[in-house]
Protein backbone atom coordinates (compact mmCIF):
# COMPACT_ATOMS: atom_id res chain seq x y z
CA UNK A 1 0.00 0.00 0.00
CA UNK A 2 1.04 3.60 -0.84
CA UNK A 3 1.95 5.39 2.32
CA UNK A 4 1.87 8.83 4.10
CA UNK A 5 4.59 9.16 6.49
CA UNK A 6 4.67 11.04 9.69
CA UNK A 7 7.66 13.67 7.80
CA UNK A 8 4.47 14.38 5.55
CA UNK A 9 6.19 12.50 2.71
CA UNK A 10 4.07 10.04 0.32
CA UNK A 11 5.63 7.12 -0.97
CA UNK A 12 4.16 4.31 -3.31
CA UNK A 13 4.11 0.49 -2.95
CA UNK A 14 7.10 -0.17 -4.63
CA UNK A 15 9.04 2.40 -2.56
CA UNK A 16 10.43 4.66 -5.64
CA UNK A 17 7.83 7.49 -6.37
CA UNK A 18 7.94 9.88 -3.53
CA UNK A 19 6.29 13.47 -2.94
CA UNK A 20 5.63 16.04 -0.49
CA UNK A 21 1.81 17.08 -0.66
CA UNK A 22 1.29 20.59 0.70
CA UNK A 23 -1.42 19.16 2.42
CA UNK A 24 -3.41 16.03 2.38
CA UNK A 25 -7.15 15.89 3.37
CA UNK A 26 -9.46 12.81 4.34
CA UNK A 27 -12.91 13.45 3.44
CA UNK A 28 -15.30 11.17 5.30
CA UNK A 29 -18.39 11.88 2.57
CA UNK A 30 -18.92 12.80 -1.38
CA UNK A 31 -20.11 16.44 0.19
CA UNK A 32 -16.87 16.92 2.40
CA UNK A 33 -15.24 15.67 -1.10
CA UNK A 34 -16.92 18.38 -2.92
CA UNK A 35 -16.25 20.87 -0.58
CA UNK A 36 -12.52 19.85 -0.56
CA UNK A 37 -12.07 20.18 -3.84
CA UNK A 38 -13.86 23.15 -4.54
CA UNK A 39 -11.89 25.09 -1.70
CA UNK A 40 -8.72 23.46 -3.11
CA UNK A 41 -9.62 24.92 -6.76
CA UNK A 42 -10.76 28.26 -6.04
CA UNK A 43 -7.78 29.01 -3.72
CA UNK A 44 -5.60 28.08 -7.34
CA UNK A 45 -4.22 24.88 -6.30
CA UNK A 46 -4.14 21.58 -7.88
CA UNK A 47 -5.98 18.53 -6.57
CA UNK A 48 -4.86 15.38 -7.01
CA UNK A 49 -6.62 11.66 -5.91
CA UNK A 50 -4.34 8.93 -4.47
CA UNK A 51 -5.43 5.29 -4.60
CA UNK A 52 -3.51 2.49 -2.76
CA UNK A 53 -0.23 3.48 -4.20
CA UNK A 54 0.18 0.72 -6.62
CA UNK A 55 0.96 3.00 -9.50
CA UNK A 56 4.65 2.33 -10.32
CA UNK A 57 4.04 5.93 -12.11
CA UNK A 58 3.65 9.41 -10.96
CA UNK A 59 0.16 9.41 -11.73
CA UNK A 60 -0.82 10.45 -7.79
CA UNK A 61 2.07 12.17 -7.25
CA UNK A 62 1.48 16.33 -6.37
CA UNK A 63 3.54 19.55 -3.82
CA UNK A 64 -0.01 20.87 -3.55
CA UNK A 65 -3.70 19.19 -2.73
CA UNK A 66 -3.26 15.10 -2.31
CA UNK A 67 -6.90 13.85 -1.00
CA UNK A 68 -7.23 9.83 0.40
CA UNK A 69 -10.76 8.31 -0.35
CA UNK A 70 -10.23 5.97 2.34
CA UNK A 71 -13.13 6.59 3.96
CA UNK A 72 -15.67 6.34 0.83
CA UNK A 73 -15.63 2.47 0.35
CA UNK A 74 -18.39 -0.42 0.83
CA UNK A 75 -21.30 -1.04 -1.21
CA UNK A 76 -24.04 1.47 -1.52
CA UNK A 77 -26.01 -0.03 -3.56
CA UNK A 78 -26.65 -3.85 -4.77
CA UNK A 79 -28.93 -5.23 -7.46
CA UNK A 80 -28.70 -8.69 -7.53
CA UNK A 81 -30.92 -9.49 -10.58
CA UNK A 82 -29.16 -7.07 -12.64
CA UNK A 83 -26.03 -7.21 -10.67
CA UNK A 84 -25.16 -3.48 -11.15
CA UNK A 85 -23.42 -2.91 -7.63
CA UNK A 86 -22.35 1.46 -7.02
CA UNK A 87 -19.44 1.22 -4.43
CA UNK A 88 -17.51 3.58 -2.99
CA UNK A 89 -14.28 4.91 -4.92
CA UNK A 90 -12.23 4.23 -1.89
CA UNK A 91 -13.39 0.59 -1.71
CA UNK A 92 -10.21 -2.05 -1.70
CA UNK A 93 -10.81 -4.60 -4.20
CA UNK A 94 -9.87 -7.23 -2.08
CA UNK A 95 -12.85 -5.97 0.81
CA UNK A 96 -14.87 -5.53 -2.35
CA UNK A 97 -14.47 -9.07 -3.44
CA UNK A 98 -15.75 -9.90 0.58
CA UNK A 99 -18.94 -7.63 -0.20
CA UNK A 100 -19.79 -9.16 -3.08
CA UNK A 101 -19.45 -12.94 -2.27
CA UNK A 102 -22.03 -12.21 0.53
CA UNK A 103 -24.42 -11.18 -1.78
CA UNK A 104 -23.55 -13.62 -4.77
CA UNK A 105 -21.91 -11.78 -6.70
CA UNK A 106 -18.07 -11.42 -8.35
CA UNK A 107 -16.06 -9.37 -10.65
CA UNK A 108 -16.11 -11.01 -14.24
CA UNK A 109 -11.95 -10.68 -14.86
CA UNK A 110 -9.02 -9.54 -12.17
CA UNK A 111 -6.02 -8.99 -12.46
CA UNK A 112 -3.34 -10.80 -9.47
CA UNK A 113 -3.64 -7.82 -7.04
CA UNK A 114 -6.21 -6.83 -5.34
CA UNK A 115 -5.01 -3.83 -2.71
CA UNK A 116 -6.16 -1.42 -5.33
CA UNK A 117 -9.15 0.85 -4.61
CA UNK A 118 -11.91 0.82 -7.13
CA UNK A 119 -10.49 4.71 -8.18
CA UNK A 120 -7.39 4.00 -8.87
CA UNK A 121 -8.21 0.41 -10.52
CA UNK A 122 -9.68 1.81 -13.29
CA UNK A 123 -8.60 4.99 -13.97
CA UNK A 124 -5.18 3.27 -14.63
CA UNK A 125 -6.56 0.57 -16.91
CA UNK A 126 -6.15 -2.18 -14.34
CA UNK A 127 -6.51 -5.92 -15.90
CA UNK A 128 -6.96 -9.34 -15.74
CA UNK A 129 -6.33 -12.15 -18.37
CA UNK A 130 -8.53 -13.70 -20.77
CA UNK A 131 -9.56 -13.68 -24.59
CA UNK A 132 -12.84 -13.24 -24.13
CA UNK A 133 -12.69 -11.14 -21.07
CA UNK A 134 -12.23 -7.17 -20.76
CA UNK A 135 -10.17 -5.37 -18.51
CA UNK A 136 -12.39 -4.03 -15.44
CA UNK A 137 -13.16 -0.46 -16.88
CA UNK A 138 -15.43 -2.19 -19.63
CA UNK A 139 -17.70 -2.99 -16.63
CA UNK A 140 -18.04 0.54 -15.16
CA UNK A 141 -21.43 1.19 -15.99
CA UNK A 142 -21.73 4.53 -13.90
CA UNK A 143 -19.18 7.01 -12.40
CA UNK A 144 -20.12 9.56 -9.61
CA UNK A 145 -17.38 12.46 -10.18
CA UNK A 146 -16.64 15.55 -8.07
CA UNK A 147 -15.75 18.47 -10.38
CA UNK A 148 -13.22 21.01 -9.77
CA UNK A 149 -15.89 23.64 -9.02
CA UNK A 150 -16.91 21.73 -6.07
CA UNK A 151 -20.16 20.23 -8.39
CA UNK A 152 -21.23 16.57 -8.58
CA UNK A 153 -21.84 15.14 -11.75
CA UNK A 154 -23.03 11.64 -12.75
CA UNK A 155 -21.96 9.86 -15.95
CA UNK A 156 -23.79 6.98 -17.43
CA UNK A 157 -26.21 5.85 -20.19
CA UNK A 158 -27.19 9.65 -21.00
CA UNK A 159 -23.29 10.53 -21.62
CA UNK A 160 -21.90 7.94 -23.53
CA UNK A 161 -18.85 10.00 -24.53
CA UNK A 162 -18.03 11.03 -21.23
CA UNK A 163 -18.86 7.82 -19.43
CA UNK A 164 -16.07 6.37 -22.28
CA UNK A 165 -13.75 8.77 -21.02
CA UNK A 166 -13.90 8.42 -17.25
CA UNK A 167 -13.52 4.35 -17.60
CA UNK A 168 -9.90 5.21 -17.68
CA UNK A 169 -9.19 9.02 -16.84
CA UNK A 170 -5.73 8.75 -15.23
CA UNK A 171 -7.38 10.86 -12.30
CA UNK A 172 -7.19 13.65 -15.09
CA UNK A 173 -11.38 14.43 -15.19
CA UNK A 174 -11.96 14.62 -11.56
CA UNK A 175 -12.39 12.99 -8.32
CA UNK A 176 -14.19 9.82 -8.25
CA UNK A 177 -16.57 9.47 -5.07
CA UNK A 178 -18.68 6.28 -6.69
CA UNK A 179 -18.73 3.54 -8.99
CA UNK A 180 -21.18 1.51 -10.23
CA UNK A 181 -19.91 -1.65 -12.18
CA UNK A 182 -21.63 -4.29 -13.34
CA UNK A 183 -21.21 -7.80 -11.57
CA UNK A 184 -22.21 -11.47 -11.85
CA UNK A 185 -23.57 -14.31 -10.33
CA UNK A 186 -20.39 -15.97 -8.14
CA UNK A 187 -18.30 -18.42 -9.93
CA UNK A 188 -15.99 -21.17 -8.96
CA UNK A 189 -12.25 -21.31 -10.98
CA UNK A 190 -10.00 -24.45 -11.50
CA UNK A 191 -6.54 -23.10 -11.87
CA UNK A 192 -3.87 -25.79 -13.46
CA UNK A 193 -0.06 -24.59 -13.81
CA UNK A 194 2.32 -26.45 -15.63
CA UNK A 195 5.69 -25.70 -16.97
CA UNK A 196 6.41 -26.60 -20.90
CA UNK A 197 9.28 -25.36 -23.26
CA UNK A 198 9.06 -21.29 -24.06
CA UNK A 199 9.30 -21.93 -27.66
CA UNK A 200 6.75 -24.88 -27.55
CA UNK A 201 4.12 -22.30 -25.42
CA UNK A 202 4.79 -18.77 -27.97
CA UNK A 203 4.34 -21.50 -31.34
CA UNK A 204 0.85 -22.70 -29.82
CA UNK A 205 0.27 -18.69 -27.89
CA UNK A 206 -3.18 -18.80 -30.27
CA UNK A 207 -4.23 -22.09 -28.61
CA UNK A 208 -4.03 -21.55 -25.35
CA UNK A 209 -5.52 -18.36 -25.06
CA UNK A 210 -8.60 -19.69 -27.50
CA UNK A 211 -9.29 -22.80 -24.84
CA UNK A 212 -8.59 -21.29 -21.24
CA UNK A 213 -11.16 -18.33 -19.87
CA UNK A 214 -8.16 -16.67 -18.31
CA UNK A 215 -4.78 -17.97 -19.92
CA UNK A 216 -1.04 -16.42 -18.93
CA UNK A 217 2.18 -17.35 -18.65
CA UNK A 218 5.72 -16.71 -17.29
CA UNK A 219 9.23 -16.70 -18.20
CA UNK A 220 12.64 -15.95 -16.82
CA UNK A 221 14.77 -14.18 -19.88
CA UNK A 222 17.56 -16.57 -19.32
CA UNK A 223 15.32 -19.64 -19.18
CA UNK A 224 14.00 -21.80 -22.17
CA UNK A 225 10.61 -22.94 -19.96
CA UNK A 226 7.14 -20.94 -19.08
CA UNK A 227 5.26 -21.42 -16.27
CA UNK A 228 1.23 -21.71 -17.87
CA UNK A 229 -1.43 -20.36 -15.71
CA UNK A 230 -5.04 -22.06 -17.12
CA UNK A 231 -7.85 -20.68 -15.22
CA UNK A 232 -11.32 -21.71 -16.12
CA UNK A 233 -15.13 -21.98 -14.93
CA UNK A 234 -16.31 -25.04 -13.21
CA UNK A 235 -19.36 -25.86 -11.75
CA UNK A 236 -18.14 -28.08 -8.66
CA UNK A 237 -17.91 -25.75 -5.42
CA UNK A 238 -14.91 -24.21 -4.01
CA UNK A 239 -11.93 -26.29 -2.51
CA UNK A 240 -9.65 -23.96 -0.86
CA UNK A 241 -6.28 -24.82 -0.23
CA UNK A 242 -5.29 -25.73 3.51
CA UNK A 243 -3.48 -22.99 5.56
CA UNK A 244 -0.48 -25.26 5.78
CA UNK A 245 -0.13 -25.56 1.98
CA UNK A 246 -1.40 -22.27 1.18
CA UNK A 247 1.17 -20.88 3.35
CA UNK A 248 3.81 -23.26 1.31
CA UNK A 249 3.16 -21.86 -1.69
CA UNK A 250 2.25 -18.65 -1.07
CA UNK A 251 4.23 -17.27 0.95
CA UNK A 252 7.26 -19.77 1.03
CA UNK A 253 7.31 -20.37 -2.63
CA UNK A 254 6.40 -17.57 -4.55
CA UNK A 255 7.25 -14.70 -2.09
CA UNK A 256 10.47 -15.71 0.13
CA UNK A 257 12.42 -17.99 -2.48
CA UNK A 258 11.74 -15.48 -5.14
CA UNK A 259 12.73 -12.94 -2.83
CA UNK A 260 16.16 -14.39 -1.59
CA UNK A 261 16.77 -15.50 -5.29
CA UNK A 262 16.45 -11.74 -6.50
CA UNK A 263 18.72 -10.65 -3.69
CA UNK A 264 21.17 -12.68 -4.33
CA UNK A 265 21.25 -11.85 -8.12
CA UNK A 266 21.03 -8.18 -7.14
CA UNK A 267 24.32 -8.83 -4.88
CA UNK A 268 25.94 -10.94 -7.36
CA UNK A 269 24.67 -9.83 -10.83
CA UNK A 270 26.63 -12.91 -12.91
CA UNK A 271 24.53 -15.03 -10.78
CA UNK A 272 21.61 -14.73 -12.71
CA UNK A 273 21.33 -16.25 -15.53
CA UNK A 274 21.78 -19.36 -13.40
CA UNK A 275 19.46 -18.61 -11.11
CA UNK A 276 16.69 -18.02 -13.65
CA UNK A 277 17.45 -21.38 -15.49
CA UNK A 278 17.00 -22.69 -11.71
CA UNK A 279 14.12 -21.42 -10.85
CA UNK A 280 12.88 -21.89 -14.65
CA UNK A 281 13.30 -25.56 -13.58
CA UNK A 282 11.72 -25.69 -10.12
CA UNK A 283 8.22 -24.39 -11.48
CA UNK A 284 6.01 -27.51 -11.17
CA UNK A 285 2.90 -27.85 -11.41
CA UNK A 286 0.24 -27.11 -9.50
CA UNK A 287 -4.21 -27.24 -9.19
CA UNK A 288 -6.34 -24.75 -7.00
CA UNK A 289 -10.01 -24.46 -6.84
CA UNK A 290 -11.92 -21.77 -5.30
CA UNK A 291 -13.61 -18.81 -5.73
CA UNK A 292 -13.44 -16.77 -8.06
CA UNK A 293 -11.38 -14.10 -6.58
CA UNK A 294 -9.18 -16.10 -4.71
CA UNK A 295 -7.59 -17.99 -7.83
CA UNK A 296 -7.51 -14.87 -9.92
CA UNK A 297 -5.32 -13.16 -6.63
CA UNK A 298 -1.55 -13.95 -5.77
CA UNK A 299 0.24 -12.67 -2.28
CA UNK A 300 3.13 -10.26 -3.98
CA UNK A 301 5.23 -9.03 -0.82
CA UNK A 302 8.23 -9.08 -3.18
CA UNK A 303 9.40 -4.98 -4.35
CA UNK A 304 9.70 -4.59 -8.02
CA UNK A 305 9.12 -1.68 -10.24
CA UNK A 306 7.29 -2.73 -13.65
CA UNK A 307 6.66 -1.71 -17.32
CA UNK A 308 3.73 -2.93 -18.99
CA UNK A 309 2.73 -2.92 -22.67
CA UNK A 310 -0.32 -3.93 -24.69
CA UNK A 311 0.23 -4.78 -27.85
CA UNK A 312 -1.93 -6.67 -30.95
CA UNK A 313 -2.69 -10.51 -29.96
CA UNK A 314 -0.99 -11.77 -33.26
CA UNK A 315 2.82 -9.49 -32.67
CA UNK A 316 2.54 -10.86 -28.68
CA UNK A 317 4.69 -14.10 -29.29
CA UNK A 318 7.24 -12.01 -31.46
CA UNK A 319 7.39 -9.41 -29.39
CA UNK A 320 8.48 -11.52 -26.33
CA UNK A 321 10.95 -13.49 -28.10
CA UNK A 322 12.36 -10.22 -28.79
CA UNK A 323 12.44 -9.07 -25.16
CA UNK A 324 13.98 -11.92 -24.45
CA UNK A 325 16.60 -11.83 -27.08
CA UNK A 326 17.61 -8.14 -25.91
CA UNK A 327 18.12 -9.19 -22.53
CA UNK A 328 20.33 -12.04 -23.88
CA UNK A 329 22.16 -10.51 -25.70
CA UNK A 330 23.10 -7.61 -23.59
CA UNK A 331 23.35 -10.10 -20.97
CA UNK A 332 21.73 -7.47 -18.71
CA UNK A 333 21.09 -8.70 -15.04
CA UNK A 334 17.20 -8.86 -14.82
CA UNK A 335 16.22 -12.18 -12.54
CA UNK A 336 12.12 -11.18 -12.44
CA UNK A 337 10.03 -13.18 -15.09
CA UNK A 338 8.31 -11.85 -18.04
CA UNK A 339 4.22 -11.87 -17.77
CA UNK A 340 2.27 -12.41 -20.53
CA UNK A 341 -1.65 -12.34 -20.67
CA UNK A 342 -4.26 -11.68 -22.76
CA UNK A 343 -7.90 -9.75 -22.99
CA UNK A 344 -10.34 -8.38 -25.33
CA UNK A 345 -10.70 -5.14 -27.03
CA UNK A 346 -12.81 -2.64 -25.19
CA UNK A 347 -14.12 0.97 -25.86
CA UNK A 348 -12.93 3.05 -23.27
CA UNK A 349 -10.54 5.87 -25.16
CA UNK A 350 -7.75 5.85 -23.43
CA UNK A 351 -7.62 1.65 -23.05
CA UNK A 352 -4.88 0.10 -23.73
CA UNK A 353 -6.86 -2.80 -25.41
CA UNK A 354 -9.45 0.30 -27.22
CA UNK A 355 -10.82 -1.53 -29.86
CA UNK A 356 -8.35 -4.64 -30.58
CA UNK A 357 -7.32 -8.02 -28.64
CA UNK A 358 -4.46 -7.35 -26.83
CA UNK A 359 -1.79 -9.25 -25.41
CA UNK A 360 -0.04 -7.60 -22.63
CA UNK A 361 3.51 -7.68 -21.73
CA UNK A 362 4.82 -6.78 -18.21
CA UNK A 363 8.84 -6.90 -17.88
CA UNK A 364 9.81 -6.40 -13.61
CA UNK A 365 13.13 -5.52 -11.87
CA UNK A 366 13.90 -6.15 -8.50
CA UNK A 367 14.08 -3.24 -6.51
CA UNK A 368 17.38 -1.40 -6.22
CA UNK A 369 18.21 -2.70 -8.77
CA UNK A 370 19.11 -0.97 -12.15
CA UNK A 371 15.89 -0.83 -14.65
CA UNK A 372 16.14 1.85 -17.33
CA UNK A 373 18.35 0.32 -19.63
CA UNK A 374 15.70 -2.53 -20.20
CA UNK A 375 12.45 -0.79 -19.94
CA UNK A 376 13.88 1.72 -22.54
CA UNK A 377 14.94 -1.70 -24.53
CA UNK A 378 11.33 -3.06 -24.30
CA UNK A 379 9.74 0.39 -25.45
CA UNK A 380 11.55 0.39 -28.48
CA UNK A 381 10.44 -3.12 -29.09
CA UNK A 382 6.56 -2.40 -28.14
CA UNK A 383 6.86 0.51 -30.41
CA UNK A 384 7.13 -1.44 -33.33
CA UNK A 385 3.39 -2.99 -32.96
CA UNK A 386 1.53 0.21 -31.67
CA UNK A 387 2.38 -0.74 -28.07
CA UNK A 388 0.25 1.00 -25.71
CA UNK A 389 1.87 1.73 -22.14
CA UNK A 390 -0.69 1.04 -19.01
CA UNK A 391 -0.96 3.96 -17.29
CA UNK A 392 0.06 2.65 -13.67
CA UNK A 393 3.56 1.66 -14.78
CA UNK A 394 6.46 2.69 -16.05
CA UNK A 395 7.20 4.08 -19.37
CA UNK A 396 8.49 7.31 -21.57
CA UNK A 397 5.48 8.33 -23.35
CA UNK A 398 4.45 12.08 -24.49
CA UNK A 399 1.35 12.99 -25.53
CA UNK A 400 3.10 13.29 -28.80
CA UNK A 401 4.08 9.88 -29.37
CA UNK A 402 0.61 8.32 -27.56
CA UNK A 403 -1.71 10.34 -29.57
CA UNK A 404 -1.65 8.19 -33.19
CA UNK A 405 -1.93 5.43 -30.91
CA UNK A 406 -5.85 5.69 -29.66
CA UNK A 407 -8.25 6.39 -32.62
CA UNK A 408 -10.11 8.43 -30.38
CA UNK A 409 -7.49 10.58 -28.78
CA UNK A 410 -9.07 13.81 -29.62
CA UNK A 411 -12.30 12.76 -28.00
CA UNK A 412 -10.76 12.18 -25.12
CA UNK A 413 -9.32 15.20 -24.70
CA UNK A 414 -12.81 16.89 -25.29
CA UNK A 415 -13.98 15.06 -22.76
CA UNK A 416 -11.31 16.71 -20.49
CA UNK A 417 -11.64 20.37 -21.76
CA UNK A 418 -15.19 19.69 -20.74
CA UNK A 419 -15.00 18.31 -17.34
CA UNK A 420 -11.35 20.47 -16.11
CA UNK A 421 -10.90 22.98 -18.21
CA UNK A 422 -8.51 24.81 -15.86
CA UNK A 423 -6.47 21.54 -15.05
CA UNK A 424 -7.05 21.12 -11.73
CA UNK A 425 -6.33 17.09 -11.56
CA UNK A 426 -3.62 17.66 -13.35
CA UNK A 427 0.48 16.95 -12.27
CA UNK A 428 3.50 16.49 -14.29
CA UNK A 429 2.38 12.88 -15.05
CA UNK A 430 -0.59 14.13 -16.96
CA UNK A 431 1.15 17.11 -18.65
CA UNK A 432 3.68 14.90 -20.10
CA UNK A 433 1.07 12.11 -21.84
CA UNK A 434 -1.68 13.75 -22.04
CA UNK A 435 -0.06 17.46 -22.77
Amino acid sequence: MGALRKSGEWVNWAGDQRCRPARVLAPRSREELAEAVGAAAAAGERVKVTGSGHSFTEAAMTASTMVRLDALRGVLEADRESGLVKVGAGTVLRDLNEELAGLGLALENMGDIDAQTVAGAISTGTHGTGAGFANISARVEEVEMVLADGSVRTLGAGDPELLRAARIGIGALGALSAVTLRCFPAFTLRREDSAHRLAYVLDHFDEYAGRNDHFELFTFPYSDRALVLERNRTPEAPKPKSRVVAVLNDVLLENWALEAMAATGKAMPRTIPALARFAGLVATGTDNQDRSDRIFVNQRNVRFTEMEYAVPCADGPTAVRRVVEWVRSNRFPVFFPIEVRVAAGDDALLSAAHERDTAYIAVHQYRGMEWRPYFEAVESIMNDYGGRPHWGKRHFQTAATLAPRYPRWAEFQAARDALDPGRVFANSYTERVLG
